[in-house]
């Protein structure tokens, strides 16, 4: 039997939507992972952009385990000498809970020029409320 291997054109892109509230961080972005990439898909091609869109809600009512609600933490480095701030998961849930899936997810793709594609299929909200109805986006139960 051969393999195939598809192309972009042959792919199609399709709307879900997750609710994250009382769901675990990492578990989450692991399966969001393999949503954006087409993983689930009997076409998955790894050289080719065949996952589906994802939206995701409440990202302020997310959860983590253990202590990593107090300990866990954020880096960011302005690139000057001292320019290193750290910002702890309590910190950057209340802020900015968008940036905090986003992260998670992207540092679960892999590290080439296609992950800056597949990134850009995933739309986080805050609150219970998108912009996405046009699209008809499914409801996907994690």
């Amino acid at each position: 039997m051969k393999t195939q291997s598809f192309k972009k054109e042959e792919t199609q892109h399709n709307w879900v939507i997750v609710d994250a509230s009382d769901k675990v961080l990492g578990r989450l972005a692991s399966k969001i992972a393999d949503k954006l990439r087409g993983k689930d898909k009997p076409i998955f091609t790894p050289h080719v952009d065949c996952g589906d869109f994802v939206v995701v809600v409440n990202a302020e009512k997310i959860k983590v385990t253990g202590n990593k609600f107090e300990d866990k933490k954020y880096y960011t480095h302005s690139l000057y000498p001292g320019g290193l701030k750290t910002k702890t998961f309590k910190d950057m849930n209340a802020t900015k809970p968008e940036k905090v899936i986003e992260l998670a997810v992207k540092g679960m793709l892999p590290k080439n020029k296609l992950s800056n594609q597949i990134i850009k299929k995933l739309k986080i909200y805050a609150g219970s409320e998108h912009p996405h109805e046009a699209q008809q986006p499914v409801n996907w139960d994690i």
